[in-house]
């Protein structure tokens, strides 16, 4: 571990912020001046009233974390609303480019949907909604959002299974009893067309501590840059409160968003180079930037979510609560998508072959690859947190105890492009998506999977002292998934069972254990070690070659600081970390059909962040994430490789300034380092037979954003945001199969009125 030792070497940056943080905690804080007026934000969000200066976030909203977040043994960096409506974010990954050592993939040929890396490790399946699986293949809009958190390295304990690099939770507005109303508009130059509506009422004429509110979104836009990609979206949000600040309380709540999209599959890689010549590697074809390879009349996705959910939370006293929740979710999708991909073999076929060095790009040509299918998910949860607070002599004791039962169901039928005419083709340098679609579809496979989860836990946090605490827990597992997978046949016309039903049950026990000390009541210091793990069925897909592996498991070990700091208006963290995941599931080098629990991979580094305000008048959102990532043992040769869509630099800045003219102005900077699009290099074959491997890889990049924010009324703001401010052409989605391209500069105009 020689770059662990460096960075807790005595010259390191982390070891000085360490040895500074005392003597910052004793700077004086700025004189007091006037708090900036609450604004009205792009999606309304009112429910705690904070001004724009307002970044910083006490606490996370989970029940299984008890202390505020000074006193969290664990990286946990939260998007607030504010910074949301601040930064003019219209859709849930955007939101997320304010985290550092998080980064954006690719939807796959048979899941779209947001898809994402922390530190190192897939997190598609680790998406949460106050604090249950989120699992749909959809892209999310955060009109119903109070903030995100994101709480980094395995969370086994609180989540079950998944959450390796870490887990991503929604936090969904809830009623209140202020009672408003709160419209925003926006139009932008990417033919943006969006509204939203924030409705909240107390009812007490209902009953004590009743309230309604409800979220309504309406949203249609271009991508700035990219020719003919579309997004259609529309969503509501009721929710039903009883009982707010009284000891029991009811919220009962319902989210539906349908999306109808033009959906992009980016540009495709080109592999050029000389057969056996070792390992090179690949870009993606340089192209101009708005080429679309599909059809504009053909390409679509369609999905509709609906989400119910019924909280019950009751206190007994001030030492003992109760919280149970259930929830039932409902997830349809159907697509049709063209996936770009280079023919080597110029004039003939040969899709993503090697293209021979030397070769003009004029005279290649793109196989319009169809991906085709439905799918429909179901998710059924009731979770139980039993809360208490009890001493033993001089020892405070917070306990958690709860279970979870699940039932999860998926259903994707995959089509084929029939032959003939099977995949069509453009040019690669001026392909035509007003190309009649003429690729014939028909069903090629059905697979159903069931999965059944239960689950006990235990965190008991031990309180010595105003200077030391101590939290460890305990969480058993029992994950069942059972798949039949059926091919459909054109004889019978119909699904037919091709392969013989596969199942598999983990018993699996995950820990965690942390110590905190505080050398001042506004610092602390801590070392936390969790575990997690990821079952073959993890994300409801299990095949005959992984149906009887153990899952893979993993562990991660962070040495951190959090410091409250301007009279505790300004939080600055910093953290060491290293996740090692063991048993990866890998081809048998002996059976290629097979795979074999065989390789180990690490993620190990340093994050740095700042959040909250440096004056009254000046927020801040920043950090920095170093991630040094690698396959450290594979039967496969690719040991050493750094781990797909996991760059070694992330950065992000985002702050806002509230001038004496009442117009408030920010602006920021986001960087991702240079990617891998996979961690195993591909074996591409020319027309001869011959083999070269190529490692696809996408250069760093950073953009700029800027917003001003202008009081028109007591109660209306105007609102300009501009994204990608220099118009910088970079790659923002990978996939071993193609990637997507950023989009271009981008203005959005927003007036907000609330009252």
């Amino acid at each position: 571990m020689p770059r662990l030792r460096l960075l807790l070497s005595s010259s390191s940056p982390l070891a000085l912020l360490l040895a500074a943080m005392p003597a910052l905690a004793q700077t004086p804080a700025p004189s007091d001046a006037p708090v900036r007026a609450p604004s009205v934000s792009v999606e309304g969000n009112a429910s705690t009233q904070a001004p724009i200066s307002e970044y910083k976030t006490e606490g996370v909203s989970l029940p299984k974390f008890t202390a505020p977040l000074l006193d969290t043994a664990k990286t946990i960096e939260v998007v607030p609303r504010q910074v949301m409506d601040d930064q003019g974010v219209t859709n849930f990954r955007d939101a997320l480019r304010n985290v550092p050592g998080l980064s954006i993939a690719a939807g796959e040929g048979g899941s779209q949907g947001d898809t994402l890396t922390i530190r190192g490790f897939p997190a598609r399946g680790d998406i949460f909604m106050d604090g249950m699986r989120d699992f749909g293949s959809y892209y999310r809009d955060p009109f119903y959002l109070d903030s995100i958190e994101v709480l980094k390295g395995p969370a086994g304990i609180v989540f079950g299974r998944g959450s390796t690099g870490g887990v991503v939770n929604q936090v969904v507005k809830a009623p209140t009893l202020e009672g408003f109303t709160a419209f925003g508009g926006a139009v932008g130059t990417d033919f943006t067309k969006r509204m939203t509506l924030d409705y909240d009422r107390a009812l007490p004429e209902i009953a004590p501590g009743a309230a309604f509110r409800v979220n309504i979104l309406a949203h249609n836009s271009n991508v700035a840059g990219r020719d003919v990609v579309e997004n259609t979206r529309f969503g509501f949000a009721p929710s039903l409160a009883f009982g707010i600040g009284t000891d029991t309380r009811w919220n009962f709540s319902y989210i539906h968003q349908t999306s109808y999209d033009i959906p992009d599959y980016g540009v495709p890689w080109l592999f050029q180079g000389a057969a056996n010549t070792g390992t090179l590697f690949a870009e993606p074809a340089r192209v101009n930037r708005s080429n679309y390879y599909g059809f504009r009349n053909g390409n679509f996705m369609r999905t509709n979510v609906d989400v119910a959910t019924a909280k019950y939370e009751h206190d007994f006293s001030d030492a003992l609560s109760i919280r149970n929740q259930s929830r039932y979710g409902h997830y349809t999708r159907q697509f049709k998508i063209t996936e770009p991909q280079i023919n080597g073999n110029v004039g003939a076929g040969g899709a993503n072959t090697i293209v021979s060095p030397g070769t003009s790009l004029a005279a290649l040509t793109v196989t319009r690859n169809q991906l085709s299918g439905t799918s429909l998910e179901t998710f059924l949860q009731n979770q139980t947190d039993l809360t208490a607070k009890l001493k033993t002599g001089t020892i405070e004791h917070t306990v958690v105890t709860g279970m979870e039962l699940t039932r999860e169901t998926s259903g994707p039928r995959r089509d084929t492009a029939r032959t003939p005419p099977g995949n069509s083709t453009t040019d690669l340098l001026n392909p035509n998506p007003d190309n009649p679609f003429n690729a014939g579809i028909r069903p090629n496979t059905r697979t159903d999977v069931n999965a059944w989860g239960i689950a006990a836990y235990a965190l008991d946090t031990l309180k010595f002292n105003d200077q030391w605490s101590f939290t460890a827990g305990l969480r058993l597992d029992r994950f069942e998934a059972h798949s039949l997978q059926r091919t459909f046949n054109q004889a019978a016309n119909g699904f037919i069972t091709s392969t013989p039903p596969t199942g598999h049950y983990d018993a699996i026990a995950t820990y965690r254990t942390a110590l905190v000390y505080k050398p001042l009541p506004n610092g602390s210091v801590y070392f936390d070690y969790g575990t997690s793990f990821n079952p073959s069925a993890e994300n409801l897909a299990l095949a005959a070659n992984t149906a009887a592996l153990d899952p893979e498991t993993s562990s991660t070990m962070e040495l951190g600081t959090k410091w409250d700091l301007m009279r505790e208006k300004l939080s600055v963290t910093a953290a060491l970390f290293q996740s090692e995941k063991q048993n990866l599931r890998e081809a048998d080098p002996l059976n290629a059909n097979q795979q074999i629990l065989a390789g180990n991979a690490i993620a190990k580094g340093f994050e740095l962040g700042v959040t909250g305000k440096l004056t009254d008048n000046w927020n801040i959102l920043a950090g920095y994430a170093y991630t040094f990532s690698k396959i450290t043992s594979s039967p496969q040769g690719d040991i050493g490789q750094r781990l797909a869509n996991t760059p070694l630099h992330t950065a992000n800045i985002w702050t806002t300034y509230k001038t004496p003219w009442k117009v408030t102005v920010g602006g920021g900077v986001n960087y991702i380092g240079s990617r891998l699009a996979s961690s195993n290099p591909r074996a591409v074959t020319n027309n001869a037979g011959g083999t070269t491997s190529f490692i696809e890889k996408a250069p760093g990049y950073w953009t700029a954003n800027a917003m001003a924010e202008y009081p028109v009324t007591e109660h209306a703001t105007l609102q300009l945001n501009v994204t990608n401010l220099f118009n910088k052409a970079y790659l923002d989605q990978l996939h071993p199969s193609h990637a997507i391209p950023g989009a271009g500069r981008t203005a959005l105009l927003s007036m907000n009125v609330k009252y």
